[in-house]
């Protein structure tokens, strides 16, 4: 192998994109997960020969490592400070003197360790798609003495983050014995327009247990040169990016500005998302604690209606844009009391035959009460057909939606009590900022951690331009356009929502049309992951 740099007379693929297509030879054993080398056992992992290939995807990706191996193996990998800065000397890892892990039979990550995208495969399947996996290395690209790394965070609040801004702390310095760690407050501007404050593991001791940041977040604020003059200004040598798609979209900004200026800056994101739609990985952090607070949320309001002649408790949750039910359906899943979920993914109509109306006076005849679970994004269409929405976006480019569960609380009063002259007790909880707000449970403690530990082993061993996260159960680095080109949706023909209706025995409010069209991009995506393979 040898390294290339980033010139920009390199061959480009017919979308203008460059790409580092590894010329692969692989002399193991052909059952193996094919070799990146023949050299040392953690050998650096530098960008060999150029070729054009024709990849599928965003434009935003500039630079694509493909790894191609035998029976259809394909790794899409990240990039590394040595594609670009070719003699950079490399260090031993200090976790190998590090008494804590001294016990650890093979606490190193093989460097020829890769993840499947896809676990679900035929007999003749290729071996597809994979992503490297995370975790430490026997070498290192900075001497603990070296780093000066900051955090930020942006974006919305989700539960977690205090959590993986203590766990990027204490790695650093437990694991790796760095002592220059910064806070940059309030979001991406505060790069430019903010102070810092200095992080320690005894300032963040007890960050865990509280909601929100410590440092502050924004929206918008994102001004790639000025962010990175402040990074080159400061001497920071790795910069940890925690937020959602649009934060993630800005970090691969700063990268590439960073990697155009041949800085030794290693860039790490950490996905945050409480909606769950970050594409490619397993689940975000944050997420099981929201569907948690939902199910609160959702058990009160089945008390409130169950204790009153026609009860309707109505609970709106998070879930934003035209696919992010996840909140809703999990929760729904989880309390068995809910009569109707509503998700942007699934389309419904009010009155007429099949309609929620005409389900809700069955409902009502049978059990004398009901609850009904609204994501924040569903039915958008219908209130701006009765509304006249107006397009108006946040400061981080989000669509502003307006607010479903109230206009669905006071439709369904004008229905039965003008239309219907029937009384009704309905009661409306909208707990959306108090599941954004409320610390971690366990569980996403435990997966703040890991990311974050993560994150830190990836940027010490030299990797940059990536995020982590759970693929198929296993800690992987991904290059940040695959987790911002599209977002994960709640597929209304898969099972999981099948299982939701056989539990609500909610109609499912499509027509043949409907659900022909969402097959239909169902297949669009299955033949585009195999054009990209």
């Amino acid at each position: 192998m040898h390294s290339e740099s980033c010139d920009p007379r390199e061959p480009q693929s017919p979308t203008g994109r460059r790409i580092l297509d590894f010329e692969f030879r692989n002399s193991l054993p052909r059952l193996r997960t094919p070799s990146l080398s023949s050299a040392a056992p953690d050998p650096s992992p530098r960008s060999p020969a150029l070729s054009s290939l024709p990849v599928m995807g965003s434009e935003a990706r500039s630079a694509v490592k493909i790894v191609k191996g035998e029976f259809g193996y394909v790794l899409e990998d990240v990039p590394h400070l040595t594609d670009y800065l070719p003699d950079l000397p490399a260090y031993p890892n200090p976790l190998q003197d590090n008494p804590a892990y001294s016990v650890v039979k093979q606490y190193f990550v093989d460097q020829d360790d890769t993840v499947p995208e896809k676990i679900v495969v035929q007999r003749d399947s290729p071996r597809g798609l994979h992503f490297r996996r995370a975790g430490p290395r026997q070498r290192v690209y900075f001497e603990s003495d070296d780093v000066h790394a900051c955090i930020v965070t942006c974006g919305g609040l989700c539960p977690g983050l205090n959590t993986v801004i203590r766990e990027i702390v204490c790695g650093l310095s437990h694991m790796y014995g760095v002592n220059k760690i910064i806070g940059i407050e309030g979001g991406y501007r505060g790069f430019y327009a903010r102070n810092t404050i200095q992080l320690t593991p005894k300032s963040v001791n007890d960050i865990h247990k509280r909601g929100g940041t410590v440092l502050g977040t924004s929206r918008g604020g994102h001004d790639t040169l000025k962010i990175v003059d402040n990074i080159q200004d400061r001497g920071i040598n790795q910069v940890y990016i925690i937020g959602g798609d649009g934060t993630q979209k800005g970090a691969a900004a700063i990268f590439e500005e960073i990697r155009r200026r041949r800085l030794k800056v290693s860039v790490a994101g950490i996905p945050k998302t409480i909606d769950n739609d970050i594409a490619v990985i397993d689940k975000s952090f944050g997420f099981d604690t929201a569907v948690e607070e939902a199910q609160r949320a959702i058990n009160a309001a089945h008390v409130e209606a169950g204790s009153v002649e026609n009860g309707i408790g109505v609970v709106k949750t998070n879930g934003r844009f035209t696919g992010a039910g996840f909140i809703a359906m999990y929760a729904t899943l989880a309390s068995r009391d809910v009569d109707c979920c509503l998700i942007p993914e699934s389309p419904f109509y009010l009155e007429g035959k099949g309609g929620l109306f005409e389900y809700m006076e069955k409902r009502l005849k049978e059990n004398g009460h009901m609850v009904i679970v609204v994501a924040e994004g569903a039915g958008q269409d219908l209130i701006a057909e009765s509304m006249r929405s107006m397009n108006h976006e946040d400061a981080s480019g989000n669509k502003l939606l307006l607010d479903v569960g109230l206009w669905l609380s006071q439709r369904i009063k004008n229905y039965f009590t003008s239309r219907q002259k029937m009384v009704i007790n309905l009661k409306y909880i909208d707990p959306t900022y108090m599941i954004r707000a409320i610390p971690s449970n366990a569980s996403d403690n435990v997966y703040c951690t890991l990311l974050a530990q993560c994150a830190v082993h990836g940027a010490m061993a030299g990797y940059t331009g990536f995020t982590v996260g759970l693929v198929n159960g296993r800690h992987t680095y991904i290059p940040f356009d695959r987790v911002t080109e599209t977002r994960n949706t709640v597929v209304i023909t898969d099972r999981m929502w099948a299982r939701l209706l056989s539990s609500t025995n909610q109609p499912s409010f499509l027509s043949s049309k409907d659900i022909e069209e969402a097959n239909m991009m169902v297949d669009e995506e299955k033949s585009m992951e195999n054009g990209s393979t």
